[in-house]
């Protein structure tokens, strides 16, 4: 019986080993990744080539060339950019018929994706109907350039609402969260810089939970993926 115990022992001490390896082993993978990742936060600025000073006066010259037209300033907006960023430094999208819906954190709008790359975005947001929601809690600064109607903010705590008219900027910062509201017939345009895959969940989760529209879905996916990888091409991280 003793040799019986003693065996028996002797077989577990492999499997206990064996266990604490592949612990160890996880544990220094996690390090690892989230080392890289603090390594990369410290130089991703490198990799950005949208300027929030530039595109707070393209708002403000978009408003001056067509006051009161919304379409008029997603043209003047899409034009200036095309011409400022050359298409072996920048991919933007000129196709302003691509709009689908974004249901995100309660809210429902539309958007134009102008450009998207792995560490920037550019759209055109907004609704004639009016929305509200929770704004998600992103690793991006987020630029909301407000160019028709009004957006309302407020975070726990704020007793007064934040309120944003056309010219103005409402920059919620990355790990910020607010309930927000556009009013109707309110459209902005949408700046974030960070890590912008880290945001998808938040904007095709609704497709999952709530809505099942999957065509919306598929042509977000689509022309997400097209954008990033035409940027990919020109070195554009």
């Amino acid at each position: 019986m003793t040799g019986k115990i003693k065996s028996a022992l002797q077989n577990n001490e492999p499997k206990k080993s064996d266990a604490l390896t592949k612990w160890v082993t996880r544990a220094l993978v996690l390090l690892t990744v989230l080392a890289t990742f603090s390594w990369l936060d410290t130089i991703k600025d490198r990799w950005y080539v949208l300027d929030p000073v530039h595109l707070h006066e393209l708002q403000l010259s978009a408003l001056a060339a067509s006051p009161n037209d919304t379409a008029g300033m997603i043209s003047h907006i899409v034009a200036n950019l095309t011409a400022t960023y050359p298409s072996t430094r920048l991919s933007i999208n000129p196709d302003s018929s691509e709009w689908v819906f974004s249901n995100a954190g309660g809210a429902m709008g539309s958007m134009y994706i102008i450009h998207a790359s792995i560490t920037e975005y550019l759209i055109i947001f907004g609704t004639p109907l009016g929305t509200e929601g929770h704004s998600g809690l992103h690793p991006a600064d987020d630029y909301f350039h407000i160019l028709h109607g009004e957006q309302w903010a407020f975070q726990p705590g704020a007793l007064e609402m934040e309120r944003y008219r056309p010219g103005d900027v409402h920059l919620m910062r990355r790990g910020v969260a607010k309930q927000y509201k556009m009013h109707e017939g309110c459209w902005a345009m949408e700046y974030a810089r960070g890590c912008i895959p880290c945001m998808m969940p938040f904007g095709l989760l609704d497709t999952f939970t709530s809505t099942l529209d999957l065509p919306t879905l598929y042509h977000t996916v689509r022309i997400s993926a097209r954008e990033m990888g035409k940027n990919l091409l020109l070195g554009k991280i």
